[in-house]
């Protein structure tokens, strides 16, 4: 029996941080375990928002050398451009037939931008592109492209694969017969939550992060502005409400962390030296990690090759699924 198929999107915007890579790029990475896993750059979303040329170049660059840095093995997985694979847009065109405009104006990212103008009183298009408001064909064409079964996603992005199901089987019910598979949404309910340098979830939103890469000396000035109590050395204190031991027990090992937990209640041990504890754990884990990255990244050409590679994997399979669709809607190659 062959495996079932896990697609997983990846938007080169903004500098990974510890928050990615235990949100997200490890949950994504564990489903090659179970599934043949796709991974692709979606550097045509990014234009969205990037629109400058060398900073989406160098995205697209970066993410590519932290997602290999961070484990994902090119040689058992697909791991392509968006870009490098045409037959997404051609599949988006024919996409967009079938994809109701009502459908389109309930996207979460098009009405947060027309309740934001609103409320400013502008005009409710008020810089909105085209991009942004066929954002959810673009996304179906990406996933049913690739017989997708499962799409891992955050709980607040299950709509995306929602809309690909809508557009799916509205393709489907045309043509009386199941030309696309229907993906479904894959939604880690244990994934972690890493706290940021201020008590909130991690995020570049909120500029409380901590980049994967950084440099030792970096890193440990970050880690040493976590925001603490003003709690006194000799005091107990709680670990399940402290973000330096939220941010410890992703790190080390469970005796490790049963060890920190006990001498956080027992007292006599300040903030400062409980950060430089949360320090070397994370600095362990993240040292290879980093070597990797800074491998990969001094070697653009090499991860040009990877990519492109990929994308060869991927035409193919893409271009079997062009085939079957374009005998459906009666526009076939000569």
């Amino acid at each position: 029996m062959a495996m079932k198929i896990a697609l997983t999107g990846i938007k080169p915007t903004g500098i990974l941080h510890i928050g990615n890579y235990f949100g997200a790029i490890k949950p994504a990475l564990a489903l090659a375990e179970r599934y043949d896993a796709r991974y692709f750059i979606a550097d045509y979303h990014a234009l969205n928002m990037m629109k400058e040329r060398d900073a989406l170049r160098s995205s697209i660059l970066e993410i590519a050398a932290g997602w290999l840095a961070a484990g994902l093995d090119p040689e058992k997985v697909v791991f392509y451009r968006q870009s490098s694979v045409p037959e997404t847009f051609e599949l988006a065109t024919i996409l967009s037939a079938f994809a109701a405009k009502g459908l389109l104006n309930r996207a979460h990212a098009y009405k947060s931008v027309v309740q934001a103008n609103i409320e400013k009183g502008a005009d409710a298009d008020a810089g909105i592109n085209m991009g942004l408001f066929t954002y959810p064909v673009l996304m179906a064409a990406d996933i049913v492209l690739f017989d997708a079964d499962v799409v891992p996603v955050g709980r607040d992005q299950t709509q995306h694969v929602e809309m690909a199901q809508d557009i799916a089987q509205a393709f489907n019910f045309n043509y009386k017969k199941e030309l696309l598979k229907i993906p479904q949404a894959a939604v880690e309910e244990d994934v972690a939550v890493v706290p940021g340098l201020d008590g909130r979830k991690m995020s570049k939103s909120y500029g409380n992060t901590i980049p994967l890469f950084a440099p030792e000396k970096e890193l440990r000035k970050l880690i040493m502005r976590i925001v603490t109590n003003s709690q006194p050395v000799e005091e107990p204190k709680d670990p399940d409400s402290s973000q330096v031991f939220a941010l410890y027990r992703l790190f080390a090992s469970p005796q490790e962390r049963e060890a920190f937990a006990a001498r956080l209640r027992a007292g006599g041990m300040g903030w400062g030296e409980a950060k430089e504890e949360l320090f070397q754990v994370v600095n362990r884990t993240l040292t290879p990690i980093r070597g990797r990255f800074c491998a990969f990244i001094s070697e653009p050409e090499r991860l040009t090759r990877i990519l492109d590679e990929g994308a060869e994997k991927a035409r193919a399979l893409a271009k079997v699924t062009l085939t079957r669709l374009r005998e459906a809607i009666g526009i076939t190659l000569c």
